[in-house]
Parts: C-alpha cells; structure tokens; sequence
C-alpha cells in the first residue's frame, strides 16, 4: 500500500539509467527501409515517407517546397477536396513537410484504419498531377503570407542570419521573394516530383499501436513502387559565409522593438566537440535557467526570452543566438552577451550550476522517450544522419561526465564574439 504520510525519495536525474528502445527493422520488396516501433496503450499509429527531397536538391527557387506542399492536392482519380475529405471521414490527418535535406508525408491514424488509408496513400505517391488551379491558389497564398511576414522583424532577422551564414544560393541560407514564386510551373514540379518522389530515396517510419500484419499492409501498398533505398546523387552546394560581420537594419521606422541574431557556423554532429558543445549551450542559454536568461530577462528585463541553440542540419551547422528586445536596448543585449561569453570563457562553472545543468539534460531526456512518437522521432534523426543508438548512450555519458575545464576549453574556442556575426533588425 502507498503511505502517502511519507515523503517520497527524491532521486536525481543524472542518476537515472536511461535506455534506449530498439526499433524494428525490415525491408519492402523494393528494398525500402522501414524502421518501426509497435508499442504504445491507445490505437493510435503514425507512418511517415521521408524523402531524399528536400531544398538541397532544387534546381531553381521554391519547387521542392511547392512539390512537397500540392502532392497531395489532386490525383488522377481524386481532387484535393475529395483527398482532404476521405482523411477526414476516417479521422485521420496527412501532413507534408519540406526541409532542407528531405521531405516527407506523415500519416496520424486509427489503427483500425491503416489498411484502408495506406492506398490513397500510395495514390498520391504514385499519380499526383498537381493541377494548375490548386498551384495558382498556391502561389497567390504564398505571396500575401511573403508579405504580411515581410513587415516583421524576427522574420527578417531569421532569413537575412542564414544568408549571412551560408550564402544566399545555398540550401541553408536562400529564402523565398516574390519572384521565385512568379518562375514556378507545373512542369518543373511534375519532373521534381517524378525524380525525387515516384521514383525517389523513400525511408519509412512507423510507430504505435500497429494492427497486426502491418509489415505486409505497407509491403503490398509501397514494396512494388518504383521507390529506391540508394542515396540519390551527390550534390556539392559551397558555403560562401558575408564578409560584413555587424549589420543592423531598419525594417519599421516606428517600430518599438528590435529583432536580434548573432550566429557562428558550427560542425555537425559527427564532430568531437559537438555533445559537449551541447552542455555548454544549454548552460550559456539552452534554458529557462541558463546563463542569459537570468541576465538579460530575469536580471536586466531586456527581453521576455532569449535564446541560443543549434541549427542541426545534416552537412553543416550553426550556434545562433536569437531573441526580440525594446530598441533602445538593442545595444545592451549584445554587449551582455557578449560579457557572458568571456565569462565562460575566463571563469569555470561551479559544481551546483553543472549539476542543475546536467539534470535538466537528462530529465529532458527522458521526456523525450515518452511514448512510441517520441521514440520514432528519436531513431529518425539518428538514420537521417548517418548515426545509430551509441551516439544516444555517448550523449548521456558526455552529459554526466563533462567537466567544467572542458566546458571553458570548449567557450574558448567557440565563443569567441569576432566568429559571430550580429544582425539587429529594428
């Protein structure tokens, strides 16, 4: 019996044994990967489609987005009211998603549902034709959204750090204009999606409660697709990082707040350095409690949050710093920044600090492996970038193990404020 009189034990995160669920693994006639994880309580299941198709791999402006965003808006056999109206009927929900590298289809379902869902699926992979009516709607949406988005601040921050960053003709640093979207055809979108999607790299992710005999509901509905497991070709895109490193720019006149960015190009995850990197940026700013939130929202009230994370793209990332301030103080918030980094650079972090730090990592840890989603999602990032289950185990083991001399080794290499270029937009 629970003696609720009595005080709970209260253990520490960092002592947790957190372990990792394998997922299952097979293959489709076709030699498609499918990694599943059939676990969970509720008759729920989610599939996903991730294609090799993402921005990297466009050949002019927009026409992987706008691929990814109609494949689903008319069939050769249904419109996209009808597509729309059959999901719904079975409640059900089709999502698409375009990135950088990939793109993907995801399916949130009944599992009761799933044998008579996946064909429509299959449909859509298989005979899209993506009618001029549903991509001039597309366009013209498209366009008012560039425009009302235009007149904020943090939108163009957002666009104008990754350029900077990047270079305006790579897949990380270019943005949509007007223009890009006046060039789109239906033609240049029925080729990218014949390439890069009937016949395209396809990875499929399941998780929750699958019905039974779900490995040959997804082979009959997609092993015989022309579908392929090869990689597609390699495409080199070089970074060409601006030679200006401080810019500030005046968006609104009357405007009473300032967009705020500063970013550094950073490795990715392959990188030695890159986990426990990660200790240090949930410490510097990774946080409600990190380092400048309590200066600059708790201690100065510059802000209502600020921020620094990574931009975890497959071939390269960033450390970017991000937050809104009042616009007299634009200046302050970058020069407390910047303080804050030469204290982790010049001062190793204290024992209780680290402590709070290391509990936080892997209390989020856990909360990230609730539930067959969460886990799925977990494995999808590791095989899309090239990593398996040790790199989970490393993570936890840098996370309880880092020091704070390897933590101020570590800001004295990356934290350098002349690596970081600043971007106000007021």
């Amino acid at each position: 019996m629970l003696d609720r009189k009595l005080t709970p034990t209260i253990e520490e995160a960092v002592h947790f044994d957190l372990q990792l669920k394998n997922c299952d693994r097979f293959t489709l006639d076709n030699k498609v990967p499918v990694y599943a994880m059939n676990a969970g309580a509720q008759d729920v299941v989610m599939v996903e489609w991730v294609f090799d198709a993402g921005n990297w791999y466009d050949k002019q402006p927009m026409v992987a987005a706008t691929t990814n965003f109609l494949i689903k808006n008319g069939t050769t056999t249904k419109t996209a009211y009808q597509i729309n109206d059959f999901f719904e009927f079975h409640g059900a929900y089709l999502n698409r998603s375009c990135y950088n590298e990939t793109a993907s289809l995801t399916l949130h379902c009944l599992s009761k549902h799933l044998e008579t869902l996946l064909p429509v699926v299959r449909e859509i992979i298989e005979t899209s034709i993506f009618p001029e009516q549903e991509l001039g709607i597309y366009i013209q949406n498209q366009k008012q959204r560039l425009s009302v988005n235009l007149q904020k601040c943090d939108f163009i921050a957002n666009r104008l750090i990754d350029e900077y960053l990047f270079g305006i003709n790579h897949p990380y640093g270019t943005y949509s204009n007007a223009k890009d979207y006046d060039t789109l055809n239906t033609d240049v979108i029925k080729a990218f999606y014949k390439e890069y999607y009937l016949n395209g790299c396809c990875k499929i992710f399941v998780a929750g409660k699958m019905p039974t005999g779900y490995e040959s509901m997804l082979n009959k509905a997609f092993g015989t697709l022309p579908l392929r497991a090869e990689p597609n070709a390699v495409v080199e895109h070089p970074i060409v990082t601006a030679s200006q490193k401080k810019v500030e720019i005046i968006n609104d006149e009357n405007g009473v707040q300032g967009a705020i960015r500063m970013a550094r190009p950073f490795p990715n995850r392959h990188h030695p350095d890159f986990q426990k990197a990660h200790v240090l940026n949930t410490l510097f700013g990774g946080f409600f409690g990190s380092r400048l939130m309590s200066n600059i929202r708790e201690d100065k009230g510059y802000t209502y949050g600020i921020h620094s994370y990574f931009q975890n793209h497959v071939h390269a990332s960033a450390w970017m710093i991000s937050t809104e301030a009042g616009r007299d103080v634009c200046a302050a918030t970058i020069a407390e920044v910047i303080k804050e980094m030469e204290i982790l650079r010049n001062e190793p972090v204290d024992r209780e600090e680290l402590d709070l730090v290391r509990n936080y990592m892997i209390g989020s840890l856990l909360g990230d492996l609730d539930g067959p989603f969460q886990l799925i999602g977990r494995w999808k990032n590791y095989v899309l970038n090239g990593l398996d289950e040790n790199y989970f185990y490393k993570s936890i083991e840098t996370i309880k193990s880092v020091t704070p001399q390897e933590l101020q080794s570590l800001a004295n290499t990356y934290l350098q404020p002349d690596d970081f270029y600043e971007l106000v937009v007021i």
